[in-house]
């Protein structure tokens, strides 16, 4: 980990920021500048939080080289491999960021993004843990606040738990869900969200779980 750690501080592609790093003033110098600054174009921004070693950040990013990816999480070590997997294929449209996600309103603008995806997040399954779920009310607000008004929510999980908190919470704020899925490959679903597997999510299917997959637009109204 150590070698990650200090091979990590050499990534032009990953950005490292603690809570005290985020107090000052404009701390973060791209916050409403991702596409003039670091992408260099005007491409929509799709963002990926818990994204692990960065799987479904890269595997999109080859996918659609028209639209810019960041992907969030707080372990060094797996951001460490996502970002050498995006400059070992020359993916240029693909960005890192090392922080917690609850700061993530500090990192973009107004209506900078264009599509969140959840993908595989903890269930957090205690009671006094809800708002820590990612996609929590507490969460879709922090979410509302940097996503354009017709922005787009996505979920994937294999946790029944987790897929049937999200959405009663999506029918508590009268969110509107534009697709869902109990069983995203036994309903054959064939665009993105089906396109692209992690390492966990291949192991579940061979354990035999249920891949969960949803996609909503938040209702600021009633957060």
């Amino acid at each position: 980990k150590l070698k990650r750690f200090a091979e990590n501080l050499t990534f032009k592609n990953l950005f490292q920021y603690q809570y005290e790093d985020l107090q000052a003033p404009a701390a973060f110098p791209l916050k409403g500048k991702w596409c003039q600054d670091y992408f260099k174009n005007d491409n929509p921004i799709i963002v990926e939080v818990g994204c692990g070693k960065g799987e479904y950040t890269t595997g999109l990013a080859a996918m659609y080289p028209e639209k810019n990816f960041i992907g969030f999480d707080r372990q060094g070590a797996r951001l460490w491999r996502g970002c050498r997997n995006a400059i070992e294929n020359n993916l240029e449209n693909v960005a890192f960021v090392r922080t917690n996600i609850q700061f993530i309103e500090h990192f973009f603008a107004k209506d900078e993004v264009d599509e969140i995806w959840v993908t595989f997040p903890d269930p957090q399954p205690c009671k006094p843990n809800h708002r820590k779920r990612l996609t929590s009310s507490t969460f879709l607000k922090r979410y509302s606040n940097i996503l354009k008004p017709d922005g787009i929510m996505h979920l994937k999980t294999d946790s029944d738990f987790f897929f049937d908190f999200t959405l009663e919470t999506i029918a508590e704020g009268k969110h509107e869900i534009l697709f869902k899925s109990h069983d995203l490959y036994a309903d054959e679903v064939k665009d993105d969200v089906s396109k692209i597997q992690t390492f966990y999510e291949k192991m579940w299917l061979e354990q035999g779980l249920k891949i969960k997959y949803v996609r909503f637009k938040i209702n600021r109204a009633t957060l």
